[in-house]
C-alpha cells in the first residue's frame, strides 16, 4: 500500500523556535507516511528523556513491539529500534529517565532540573552526564482532572514548563494532555482542553494523548470514550462497546495491528501512541512533509473547499482549472479519484475524516 496523504503538521527545522504550535494528535497516528530518511535523521539528532508512570508506558511499550512489526513489513531491519544511549544506531530515548510523572508537583520539576543539571548558557541545555539531552517529555497518569478542579493546572504544570523552557532554551519540552476518564468526562475534557488551547495559542509542542485515544485508525471519533477504549452513549449513558477491540477483531493481527503491552488499555491504543511518538520525533528532527511532494507541481489557486463537514457533495471552487482530484482515508488509502468538477459526489463514502489532494495542496474534511 502506498500511503500518500496525511494532515500537515507544523514542521520547522530541528531546534529553532516554532512559529506555530506543533500538535501531535490522532491525525499523526500513522507510521507509513514518515520517510525512512527522516527516521534516521531523528535517531541522529535527538536525545530524549521521558518521565512517566503506567499510562505513559503505552508510548514506549508500543514503540518496543513496533520494531518487530515493521521488520515484518520489509522495512530496514530494526529501523525503529530505540534504547537508552542510542547504541547500535537506535533512537536515544532514556525511558523512566526521571522518577514519577508530571502529576507529582514539585517533584517532576525538581527531577527534571536534577536530570538536566545546571543550564549551560552556551548550549542552552544542561551540564554533566546528560548534557546531550535535547528533548524532555513527561506524561500524566490520572491527575490532570484533579489539578484542573483544584485550580492548580497553571501553577503546577503550565507555568513550570514555561520556566523550564526559559532556563533551558536548547531543550525542546513536550507538553502532554492526560488520558481519557469517562467517569469524570466533562472536567477531564476541560482539563485537557486547557492544556491543548495553551499549546496552540502559545506555539508549544503538544503530544495530545487524549485526542489520540479518542479516534480509531479509520478516523472515527468517539466522543464519550475512556482510557481503556470503551465508549458510551453519552457522559452518563450506557456502554456501547470498545472501539479498539472492535477494530482489532475486524482486522488482521501482525498485518493491520500488532499485539503489545498497553497499560490500562488495549494493544491498538499503544500502536497508535507509538506511531504518533515517531511522528513527534520526526517533527522535532525537522521533518517537513512539503518536501515529500513534487515542488515542481504548480498548485492552482484554491478559493474554497466546502462544506466541512460534508454530507453528499463536496464543493471545490477555483478561479482556474484544477485537473485531478484525489480523496484519501486517514490510513492513506485512495477512496476516490476524479477529474475536477465543482461538486464532487462523496455520498458513497463512509462517515469519517478524509483528505482531498488538489495538485500538491492537501485539505482535510469530515464526512458525516
Amino acid at each position: 500500500m502506498k500511503t500518500l496523504i496525511t494532515i500537515i503538521i507544523i514542521i520547522i527545522s530541528s531546534f529553532q523556535a516554532y512559529s506555530q504550535a506543533c500538535i501531535i494528535n490522532h491525525t499523526c497516528s500513522k507510521i507509513t507516511p514518515i520517510p525512512e530518511s527522516v527516521i534516521i535523521a531523528a535517531k541522529q539528532k535527538l536525545h530524549i528523556a521521558y518521565g512517566h508512570t503506567s499510562h505513559g508506558s503505552q508510548l514506549t511499550n508500543g514503540m518496543t513491539s513496533l520494531v518487530t512489526f515493521m521488520n515484518g513489513k520489509g522495512y530496514t531491519n530494526n529501523l525503529y529500534a530505540w534504547n537508552n544511549g542510542g547504541t547500535g544506531g537506535a533512537l536515544d530515548l532514556h525511558d523512566y529517565a526521571m522518577a514519577g510523572d508530571v502529576g507529582y508537583y514539585p517533584d517532576w520539576v525538581s527531577n527534571t532540573r536534577k536530570y538536566l543539571g545546571t543550564p549551560d548558557p552556551g548550549t542552552g541545555r544542561g551540564t554533566g552526564t546528560n548534557a546531550d539531552v535535547n528533548v524532555i517529555i513527561w506524561s500524566w497518569c490520572g491527575q490532570v482532572t484533579s489539578k484542573y478542579v483544584a485550580g492548580t493546572l497553571l501553577s503546577e504544570y503550565i507555568n513550570p514548563m514555561v520556566q523550564l523552557e526559559t532556563d533551558y532554551p536548547g531543550v525542546k519540552f513536550v507538553y502532554m494532555t492526560g488520558h481519557l476518564y469517562h467517569s469524570d468526562d466533562a472536567r477531564t475534557k476541560a482539563a485537557n482542553k486547557t492544556i491543548r488551547d495553551f499549546c496552540i495559542n502559545n506555539s508549544k509542542i503538544l503530544y495530545d494523548f487524549a485526542d489520540i485515544e479518542s479516534y480509531d485508525p479509520d478516523g472515527i471519533f468517539y466522543e464519550f470514550a475512556s482510557d481503556d477504549c470503551s465508549y458510551y452513549e453519552s457522559a452518563t449513558g450506557k456502554l456501547l462497546g470498545n472501539w479498539a477491540t472492535n477494530w482489532q477483531n475486524s482486522h488482521i493481527e501482525n498485518v493491520d495491528w500488532y499485539n503489545c503491552s498497553s497499560a490500562h488499555s488495549q494493544p491498538l491504543n499503544a500502536n497508535q501512541k507509538a506511531y504518533s511518538a515517531w511522528w513527534l520525533w520526526a517533527s522535532l528532527a525537522g521533518w517537513d512533509q512539503s518536501t515529500d511532494i513534487n515542488k515542481n507541481e504548480q498548485m492552482p489557486p484554491i478559493v474554497s473547499v466546502s462544506p466541512n463537514p460534508v454530507s453528499d457533495y463536496l464543493t471545490i471552487s477555483s478561479n482556474q482549472g484544477i485537473g485531478k482530484i484525489e480523496i484519501f482515508s486517514t490510513l492513506g488509502l485512495k477512496v476516490l479519484e476524479t477529474e475536477w468538477q465543482e461538486k464532487i459526489d462523496v455520498s458513497g463514502l463512509l462517515a469519517g475524516v478524509y483528505f482531498v489532494r488538489i495538485g500538491n495542496k492537501v485539505e482535510k474534511f469530515v464526512k458525516i
